[in-house]
């Protein structure tokens, strides 16, 4: 008699049937009670054993021990560091899983997200935005720990849900010149007088430049520069030094290029510190400024106004286009940044076409009312790309406009001047958190006046559970 094949096996009562991925990356299943089960590394579809670490009265979390029936989509990790072991580094979570299937995750979770939370189902699905998946991060924050039992530094991410370094000699998520310098990272600070009190190397890397900022407890010693300053000739680096707050950040030797991205599709290059905010994997934002600005859609003659305007990563490009815009962050240091970065392309067109008059300005935009909104004039379009938190207190605002013109219920009074002010025909929403994009679609579609016309994931760090997304609403 034959062995029985995988479909005759019946499963055990313990076996677990494994629905979907969570945020987290983890597998999804039910227990035959109902009670929901997250097994970290399971794929959906698999049929696994499983072992609980953790009870809660409505869940449990579980590591994976067994597959019993493996995903088509399961695929060799491209890392030797990536597992589900303690010790194992903690920066993906999904290297497991097929790329194309890790879209196919993040999508649906932007759908439900939007569905669940906003009752909002976009009238069309974008195709989603996708670039390079390994060699990626230009952006990253390194820990460093001096292990004084064994006698050596390690340079690199938390270990999986720990506060230790995980030991890493690569990592393919990083650009390879700086996976390359891990290594010799960890040789450089072993050899520091310093190397206890050095806890974290930054990196940012420009198109031509790769800044390392080096955190340091104490003042370095004369000879600790000098073998900083050996290693960036070698290597090919800037070293910076951070003394205490992100304020005291400064080149360790002035002079040398400076850091920079170009956004060559409109002519804009964006000088940026290497602890300013900038996206993490400059592939891809490339493709989402232009596709931002491409479903915005800006005319010649139109006003548009940039909610968190940053640096200017999508301000410098609408002021290509649009014949006036204005910027609007929080902080005024962050708008005189800004504000600089508009001068110097000004002065460095060489298409002969100046840049749109430009406006920045400072204000708390999670403190945001209709009347400010009256107050920042008439603006044709609007292009949003707020942090983690979302711009709840700005849709929140528009809807409270909408809601008191239509004479609703309990609806505040209109501002002084609203009468002559109309809300923008078309708003462009960049997130990186589709819970609040959701929250904030919400608010828009259902109390504001607006229809989801497209909605789209932008898979803007591969290989781990985070969803950038970008959605479209449009009002008559």
């Amino acid at each position: 008699m034959s062995e029985p094949t995988e479909k005759q096996i019946p499963p055990a009562p313990d076996w677990l049937e494994i629905e979907s991925l969570d945020l987290e990356a983890q597998g999804v299943a039910h227990k035959s009670d109902g009670k929901v089960v997250f097994v970290e590394g399971a794929l959906p579809f698999e049929r696994v054993s499983a072992s609980t670490y953790r009870k809660k009265n409505n869940w449990e979390q579980a590591n994976l021990t067994v597959i019993h029936r493996e995903s088509s989509q399961r695929v060799r990790p491209g890392c030797p560091h990536f597992g589900l072991h303690s010790s194992a580094c903690g920066g993906c979570k999904m290297q497991h899983l097929h790329v194309g299937a890790q879209v196919a995750v993040k999508q649906r979770v932007l759908e439900d997200n939007l569905w669940h939370l906003g009752k909002v189902k976009p009238e069309m699905l974008l195709r989603p935005i996708e670039g390079p998946t390994w060699g990626y991060r230009y952006r990253a924050r390194l820990s460093v720990r001096y292990v004084i039992k064994k006698g050596i530094v390690l340079v690199g991410f938390h270990e999986r849900k720990s506060r230790y370094v995980a030991d890493m000699e690569v990592c393919p998520v990083l650009p390879p010149h700086v996976s390359a310098l891990l290594m010799p990272l960890r040789a450089l600070i072993t050899s520091l007088d310093a190397r206890d009190t050095c806890p974290q190397i930054e990196l940012a890397c420009g198109d031509s430049v790769t800044a390392l900022v080096l955190r340091h407890m104490e003042p370095l010693s004369d000879e600790d520069l000098a073998r900083l300053r050996s290693f960036a000739a070698e290597q090919g680096v800037q070293w910076w030094l951070q003394s205490k707050g992100p304020d005291t950040v400064r080149l360790l030797d002035e002079g040398g290029e400076p850091l920079a991205y170009a956004l060559p599709e409109f002519g804009i290059t964006m000088p940026f510190k290497p602890t300013d905010f900038t996206q993490v994997n400059p592939h891809i934002n490339r493709v989402l400024v232009s596709r931002a600005l491409r479903l915005l859609d800006v005319q010649p003659h139109e006003r548009v106004i940039d909610w968190f305007c940053g640096l200017g990563n999508f301000t410098l490009p609408l002021a290509t286009q649009a014949r006036e815009v204005l910027g609007i962050e929080g902080s005024e240091a962050l708008v005189a940044r800004s504000r600089e970065n508009y001068d110097k392309n000004s002065a460095l067109r060489q298409d002969g076409k100046a840049l749109a008059a430009t406006t920045f300005v400072a204000r708390n935009l999670f403190e945001m009312t209709p009347e400010m909104l009256v107050q920042d004039g008439v603006a044709d379009k609007w292009l949003v790309d707020p942090p983690r938190d979302g711009a709840f207190a700005l849709a929140q605002a528009l809807a409270d406009i909408e809601q008191a013109r239509r004479g609703a219920q309990g609806a505040a009074p209109l501002p002084a001047g609203a009468e002559h002010w109309t809300p923008p025909r078309r708003i462009v929403y960049v997130s990186c958190n589709p819970a609040t994009l959701a929250r904030d679609a919400g608010l828009l579609v259902n109390l504001a006046g607006y229809r989801c016309t497209a909605a789209g994931m932008v898979n803007m760090f591969p290989h781990t559970a985070h969803v950038e997304s970008m959605a479209v609403f449009d009002r008559e």
